[in-house]
């Protein structure tokens, strides 16, 4: 990593010409995945990357460049670029850097270059293997291991530094039953801020099998009905809904831009009163955690809606300013070639106080939705449409026949009023967020919850023989 000597010359030579705050972020990581498809591994992939990002800021306008070259007359050189978008009269500045610490605790037990890709092969080879032996249904099936381990340097000219390290590893199988002219799919992952005793935390072959048994069973599940419905998210649909129906709209680069339908609206009831929505990226190894974000600003638990009313935005640096607020740790970017942006990090609703089974026996009639898909929403007016990947009907408190082919439409402020039970339970699963170009990992989450009246998509009637036995935990 660079020298500090170094840093604070790069920060006084990118604030030469003028501007009101500089940065650099440098970043070393290495990366390594394998995948295996067709019954065999299909790809290898290793490498190294490193670099680093200058930034200045001169009358909330930002000027960014980006370097693979570390040498101190590389940094030099990237800084000079920026700072002649300054506006403002030339400074010379010195700056101390005082580094930044953080209470958190993120252990990395088998880091990556500890766990040898012959491990990993037999891992895959191991979960394919079950679940491919599933069903004669299944196939297709591929499995595939990530992990990263990066390094990274943020400071800035306001004397702020941060030295941190961080490892993340993911497990992501997908299924492919097909019969006559039906296919279906099924998906598992799991991940997050952990090394690989990932691996010890959770069995990858019973979640391989997992997913092809959720394949294999939407086979023969009935069309989906179709009309306004209550709808039971069950814990294990995964927090997609909270982070495509909410989550965007509270970042706060789209809310100043308009771009929110929850602009303007601080203080206001946007939800249910049973309705919490937290964004934590202090939670232990979950996949959008970090000590700090990528800022140097510390991570933190942000209460954005609690009882329904809403009660912040999440903020990096730059909207932060524009609104005279704090930055709340969420300015996250994809590497150091991209600047920092208002992005989500381990968001969720939080849980109530009713039992799961409850909330099911207190429904006459519904859709439950035990694994969703993917889904778009529009933020400007919180309109969403997203696919149900594994859902039942429940008829009078129970549950009975598994559908396929469900959607759920419908407008995210309605939905988080429509909410009347939460369940105790709560249920996170990992994805790759995407905004303005850039990727970056995040955990979703929501309790087991109930709403009232929401659009269910589908081609059935809704009708078939009643299943009394709960197969479906």
């Amino acid at each position: 990593m660079l020298d500090h000597r170094v840093i604070a010359m790069v920060l006084k030579e990118a604030l030469k010409k003028g501007g009101d705050f500089a940065e650099i972020y440098v970043e070393e990581k290495n990366l390594t995945g394998v995948v295996c498809e067709d019954d065999k591994i299909e790809k290898v992939n290793s490498g190294r990357e490193s670099g680093a990002g200058i930034r200045v800021i001169s009358n909330e306008n930002t000027a960014y460049a980006y370097t693979n070259d570390l040498s101190e007359e590389g940094l030099l050189k990237t800084a000079a670029i920026v700072a002649h978008a300054a506006a403002g009269a030339a400074r010379d500045l010195s700056i101390n850097l005082k580094q930044r610490h953080s209470d958190l605790k993120l252990p990395f037990v088998i880091l990556p270059e500890a766990f040898s890709f012959e491990k990993k092969v037999k891992v895959l080879l191991d979960a394919n293997r079950a679940a491919r032996g599933v069903d004669p249904a299944i196939k297709q099936v591929t499995v595939s291991l990530a992990d990263l381990h990066k390094r990274f340097q943020v400071a800035n000219s306001l004397g702020h530094l941060v030295e941190d390290e961080i490892v993340r590893t993911r497990f992501v199988v997908n299924a492919v039953a097909a019969r006559e002219d039906i296919i279906q799919t099924g998906f598992e992952a799991v991940g997050g801020v952990l090394g690989w005793e990932l691996l010890e935390e959770f069995d990858v072959e019973q979640l391989s099998r997992q997913a092809a048994k959720r394949a294999v069973l939407m086979l023969d599940a009935r069309p989906a009905p179709a009309g306004r419905m209550p709808v039971v998210m069950f814990s294990t649909a995964g927090g997609t809904m909270v982070h495509e129906a909410c989550g965007h709209g509270l970042e706060a680069d789209l809310v100043q831009k308009g771009l929110s339908v929850y602009a303007g609206k601080i203080g206001q009831e946007v939800a249910a009163p049973v309705v919490s929505v937290i964004d934590d990226s202090s939670l232990p190894q979950k996949n959008g955690s970090f000590r700090f974000d990528d800022e140097g600003t510390p991570g933190r638990k942000n209460v954005l809606i609690d009882k329904g009313v809403l009660k912040g935005y999440m903020y990096d640096r730059l909207t932060a300013q524009k609104d005279g607020v704090e930055p709340s740790g969420n300015g996250r970017r994809e590497s150091y070639q991209h600047k920092p942006i208002p992005r989500m990090t381990n968001t969720y609703i939080a849980p109530g106080d009713h039992d799961p089974e409850d909330i099911i026996k207190d429904t006459p009639y519904g859709l439950l939705v035990k694994k969703m898909g993917g889904g778009q929403v529009n933020t400007t007016t919180g309109d969403f449409v997203f696919d149900v990947q594994e859902g039942y009907i429940i008829r009078n408190g129970e549950v009975q026949y598994p559908v396929r082919g469900a959607t759920l439409t419908g407008n995210g402020p309605e939905v988080l009023k429509s909410i009347d039970m939460v369940g105790n339970d709560l249920g996170f699963s990992i994805g790759t967020c995407g905004k303005d170009g850039q990727g970056v990992p995040v955990s979703d989450a929501q309790p087991t919850m109930r709403i009232k009246s929401i659009t269910v998509g589908g081609t059935g009637s809704g009708e078939g023989p009643e299943v009394r036995k709960v197969f479906w935990f």
